[in-house]
């Protein structure tokens, strides 16, 4: 029989080692192939010891099965089932079809494996060791599975359309020449992917990368600390959640779910860049207990996100800038200490319906979570917030939330503006607490009345004039338009008439602050 030939059911091709012999019946087969040892510090494909010739087969025969091979006994069905073996050479199916099932479990590939534009059915490597895996456009009708795999070379899925799930979990990455770790931008997977205690050394990019359930970076470390971004995902399509949490270690009964109190668990850990900007995600973005390790220049970047929810409940980055501009979001689940400080949060035209606050988050809190995001004055962060308390039924917290933004525009307006500024926030508050305008009055009637009791006040007519009144009298000196018909039926003297203007002009102030305020306030409402 040559190679290259299906061959007769009962044949075997020339020049097979005797591990290759075994692995072919096995296909035929369709059980697993398992050349372990039974020692677990021998059988670790990441491990020291060398595997020789006993469980050493040709990456050529491996692909001569899976594209050429031959046909399965009679009631069985052929498959590639390989445990404990080393693969030498180079792995290279690239653009070919395979058909039969093909699972991997702790096996050892001396060189590259090459899959670009290849088609499968369901490829499972599970705790593989292999240099690279160059896996461009390559298809599957089902899984791909790579759970506990490390790569030294980086893994390439660029444009990539997996069918069902995708499975990265606990698998190693470093970086290959170009920087990249997992290079998949515009990759599809038609379900979930799953990169659940995923170590990846260098940039993990998904630009423009499509999942069909949610995508669970749980309890992952990502790091990249001299590169700009350690995850690149711009445009980045989720139609379920997006989940940077902790995961449960040493169970996989734990995996996908939140841990049980008590569990060991491993927070989401990024040292590098985040950017998500224009991504979409159906149900959710959660950032519960994320820890993002920054530098001066890099950024978590959400901007122009649009989910329902955003969970931002992590750690407080202590360096680098959290970027939401443009960012559309339903509910904001947020914590106080999540947030950071002054001149590293930016917010212009974020958006949100509803706050839910995780623990305690009062309204000076808030203030100050919005004073952070604008260095410069801007009204919007502060519209929006008042916006969304009023719709919460929050009146009280809405009006102080502008009253904040008018205090904190007087700090760009020139010194004139700034006086009238202080003055309208003296007597009324810029208008949202009306109240204090009457008790000003109040005040200003009852001592003008008790000082214009003790007044010389001669008519101005001998003949006819009104009975002499000092509370009618203030009282028509405050106010600028109702005339009450005493102030010129008097005549004051030396400085009861300083006295008449000082009050006249504090009635026109306060009536004008007043107008101010309730125009501001027809204004908003």
């Amino acid at each position: 029989m040559t190679e290259g030939a299906g061959g007769d059911a009962g044949d075997l091709p020339e020049g097979l080692s005797a591990a290759e012999a075994g692995m072919w019946q096995a296909f035929r087969n369709g059980s697993v192939y398992d050349l372990s040892s039974g020692d677990a510090a021998v059988d670790d494909p990441h491990g020291g010891h060398p595997w020789g010739p006993e469980r050493s087969v040709r990456a050529r025969i491996v692909c001569w099965l899976l594209l050429d091979g031959p046909p399965a006994l009679a009631g069985r069905v052929s498959a590639l089932k390989l445990a404990g073996i080393r693969i030498t050479g180079t792995l290279e199916l690239a653009g070919g079809t395979v058909t039969p099932y093909v699972e991997m479990r702790g096996c050892r590939f001396d060189d590259q494996v090459l899959l670009p534009e290849a088609r499968f059915t369901t490829v499972r490597l599970v705790d593989c060791a292999m240099p690279r895996l160059e896996a461009a456009r390559v298809t599957t009708e089902g899984d791909l599975h790579l759970p506990r795999c490390r790569f030294r070379n980086g893994v390439r899925l660029t444009d990539a359309h997996i069918g069902t799930d995708l499975l990265l979990n606990q698998a190693v990455v470093y970086q290959d020449r170009s920087g990249r770790s997992i290079a998949a931008d515009g990759m599809s997977v038609g379900q979930d992917l799953q990169a659940e205690l995923l170590e990846s050394y260098g940039e993990m990019s998904l630009r423009g990368a499509q999942v069909g359930g949610s995508l669970s970076l749980r309890g992952a470390k990502l790091a990249n600390p001299y590169a700009r971004l350690a995850l690149n995902a711009p445009q980045l399509t989720v139609e379920r959640t997006l989940y940077l949490t902790p995961a449960g270690v040493g169970s996989p009964l734990l995996s996908g779910t939140t841990p049980a109190r008590g569990t060991r668990i491993q927070r989401f850990e990024c040292q590098g860049g985040v950017r998500l900007d224009d991504g979409r995600f159906g149900d959710a973005v959660d950032l519960e207990r994320a820890r993002f390790v920054l530098t001066d220049d890099q950024d978590l970047s959400l901007r122009r996100v649009q989910t329902p929810e955003l969970r931002f409940l992590g750690d407080r980055p202590q360096r680098g800038q959290v970027k939401l501009s443009g960012a559309r979001v339903v509910n904001l689940v947020d914590r106080a200490g999540s947030w950071p400080g002054p001149g590293s949060l930016h917010m212009g035209g974020f958006t949100y319906e509803s706050l839910v606050p995780r623990g305690p988050f009062p309204l000076t809190r808030r203030l100050d979570w919005v004073a952070a995001a604008t260095a410069e004055y801007n009204p919007e962060p502060y519209e929006r917030l008042a916006a969304v308390l009023r719709a919460a039924g929050e009146d009280e917290d809405a009006r102080e939330v502008l009253l904040a933004k008018q205090r904190r525009r007087r700090e760009t307006l020139p010194p004139a503006g700034k006086v009238w500024g202080i003055v309208q926030d003296w007597a009324v508050a810029y208008g949202y607490r009306p109240g204090r305008a009457a008790v000003w009055m109040a005040v200003l009637w009852a001592a003008g009345t008790l000082a214009f009791a003790h007044a010389g006040h001669p008519p101005v007519d001998a003949g006819e004039h009104p009975y002499w009144s000092p509370a009618l009298f203030t009282l028509d000196l405050l106010l600028p338009v109702i005339d009450l018909g005493q102030v010129g039926q008097w005549q004051l003297r030396g400085g009861w008439q300083w006295l008449a203007a000082a009050m006249i002009i504090m009635g026109w102030i306060l009536a004008t602050t007043v107008a101010a305020g309730a125009t501001r306030l027809l204004r908003r409402s």
